[in-house]
């Protein structure tokens, strides 16, 4: 079954004083695009979470938005970044000097400058903060991958029903096919009757001018090769696989088949079925753009 790429999820999972909670929302993009949004200190962890996402999402662009609590009782390493300290202690000097200010400097507000004072998670606070993330996110990625599902479910009902139309129209440019040749004998002979006025025509001359145009305007290839690109198209929507880019490419080659029997077959029985083939044919090629 194919999956579509928008979706929502959302998972909370709680132990030991430890709460997560993992929400995602998923829109269309070319390839597996995260955005994820943490506390900076847990950002240790977010290597870890791309990979389970990745394990389970194939493309889609994914924002990705975690929360902790933690309301245990233990001690945090605070540590304090000294080159920082200098290098804000002397870019105030030399503000001082520019703007012939003495600068009034005071620890507690150098201590508020972003970055000097970073708590730190040891790494095994850290390991028990990943176990209750992890069972979190489990659930969210579930909640998200049902919704990818059903959606997937209504965009591959809808491909097949354009698909089966466009396999109803080209039934119908089949059996217009074989009465072309003769329509264009008729035309050709009134056109050059025209053209000569009383002179006989050269019947042998006109029969193989109609073979050589008629070879030239044959659709015969076209249309085969349409029609498998329909079979193509049923076997990849039941693959079940991330089958996205596969059906943008193959919506493009039908695309170009179409267009190629609308240009050869100037028939006003064929054009009004091409029309409507083109029609079918760029309606899935909007919706193959949201399929995983």
């Amino acid at each position: 079954m194919i999956k579509s790429m928008t979706g929502f999820g959302r998972g909370e999972y709680e132990d030991n004083g430890l709460q997560a909670t993992v929400e995602i929302r998923s829109v269309n993009h070319r390839f597996c695009e995260m955005n994820i949004r943490m506390p900076r200190i847990y950002l240790p962890l977010e290597e870890k979470i791309k990979k389970m996402v990745e394990e389970k999402v194939a493309r889609g662009h994914l924002d990705i938005f975690v929360k902790i609590e933690d309301k245990r009782e233990k001690r945090r390493n605070i540590k304090l970044d000294k080159g920082l300290v200098v290098a804000y202690y002397n870019c105030l000097k030399e503000m001082g000097k520019m703007m012939d200010i003495e600068p009034q400097l005071d620890l507690v507000r150098l201590s508020q400058f972003p970055d000097l004072l970073v708590i730190e998670e040891d790494k095994e606070s850290l390991d028990d903060v990943w176990r209750v993330v992890q069972a979190a996110l489990g659930d969210c990625l579930q909640q998200l991958l049902e919704m990818r599902t059903r959606e997937g479910e209504k965009l591959q009902e809808d491909f097949m029903l354009r698909r089966d139309n466009i396999y109803h129209y080209l039934q119908e440019i089949k059996e217009r096919q074989p009465q072309l040749g003769e329509e264009l004998r008729t035309r050709l002979q009134e056109k050059l009757q025209q053209l000569l006025g009383e002179h006989e025509i050269d019947e042998a001359r006109l029969s193989n001018e109609v073979v050589l145009f008629a070879e030239r305007s044959s659709i015969t290839e076209e249309v085969v090769r349409l029609a498998s690109h329909l079979d193509q198209l049923k076997k990849i929507l039941q693959t079940g696989d991330s089958v996205g880019r596969r059906l943008e490419f193959l919506m493009q080659e039908m695309n170009r088949e179409i267009n190629t029997i609308g240009s050869k077959a100037s028939d006003l029985v064929i054009s009004p079925l091409v029309v409507e083939i083109k029609s079918e044919i760029e309606k899935m090629r909007e919706q193959a753009q949201n399929i995983e």
